[in-house]
């Protein structure tokens, strides 16, 4: 039976990742839309990250950036909320029993857990979604131009009503895969590179390291992931958009093969780098927001909320 301060401790962790996902969210979706428009694309010259971006401001207005927004949102806050939570949850349970120390070891299978959590109970269904809606081609500011999935409720509607439920788990072993790998070379690279800068600067116990320095860690780290699961990130894109009613391995095989027989090897590292600035930015947002929100619910939590104002009048 978990005592109460550890439970506090998850809960601390549960809101602080929920508030760091929507800070994220917010700064960097447009950087993803541009990587599933790259990854979508079948012409050849493939158009490159300038051409993408400037073709979506130009036909759809500033806002088709923000096409699928609403089910990240909907899903990035419990996302990074479960994320962080559950990597606790794991890193507890895997610290030495004696010392309570964390290995590098565990916290690289810590993250390894918390990558396939968050991958069956929210990623899987919200990129399904996301990436729907990501993939229409409309005008965001001509009424007449009515696509197919109006908004992330809409998209959720159609896609039960004409694909059954099974459809938002297309994709869930590479996602999970994907998110597992990524998490695992994040949390590792994050709390390794934290620690050593926590050494170099002889901090002292409980002070913390300065934004700017969570946030290059957080780059530095989610930048690592994308390089080695580029080629399964874009087949599950490709799994996800498409309304096929195939399933497991052979619509893993026809996917890959038609992908590769028709684009060539190179296009399974489509949209490489708006991923890699997506995921690197998004993991600077995510890890130096986690850590402000984390440390002013403890202060909240210590002084309660009218403390907390009377002390920054």
């Amino acid at each position: 039976m978990p005592k109460t301060g550890e439970k506090k401790n998850l809960s601390t962790h549960f809101l602080a990742g929920g508030g760091a996902g929507l800070c994220e969210a917010v700064c960097c979706h447009p950087l993803d839309t541009i990587k599933v428009r790259m990854q979508l694309s079948k012409k050849s010259p493939r158009p490159g990250f300038i051409t993408v971006a400037y073709n979506i401001a130009k036909k759809e207005s500033i806002f088709g950036f923000y096409k699928g927004l609403g089910a990240v949102v909907t899903g990035i806050v419990p996302k990074m909320a479960i994320r962080f939570s559950s990597f606790e949850a794991y890193k507890g349970y895997l610290a030495n029993k004696e010392t309570g120390k964390v290995s590098t070891s565990a916290t690289f299978f810590a993250g390894l857990g918390a990558g396939v959590t968050e991958a069956v109970l929210v990623v899987t269904p919200m990129d399904v979604i996301k990436i729907r809606l990501q993939a229409q081609r409309h005008s965001m500011t001509d009424p007449l131009d009515i696509p197919k999935y109006r908004n992330a409720a809409h998209a959720t509607y159609t896609i039960l009503k004409e694909e059954g439920f099974r459809a938002l788990y297309k994709g869930v072993t590479l996602t999970a895969l994907r998110q597992a790998t990524n998490q695992a070379v994040n949390f590792t690279v994050y709390q390794e590179m934290k620690k050593q800068m926590k050494k170099l600067q002889n901090t002292k116990d409980g002070q913390e390291l300065p934004t700017y320095q969570h946030l290059l860690m957080g780059g530095i780290s989610g930048a690592m992931g994308p390089f080695a699961n580029a080629p399964i990130d874009t087949i599950k894109t490709r799994i996800q958009r498409s309304s096929s009613h195939e399933k497991g391995w052979a619509r893993f095989k026809s996917v890959t093969v038609d992908l590769i027989k028709k684009e060539g090897y190179m296009a399974l590292y489509k949209g490489l780098l708006p991923r890699l600035m997506r995921v690197g930015v998004g993991q600077a947002v995510t890890f130096a927001s986690y850590e402000k929100i984390k440390i002013l619910i403890d202060v909240v939590s210590k002084k309660g909320l009218i403390g907390v104002l009377e002390d920054s009048i």
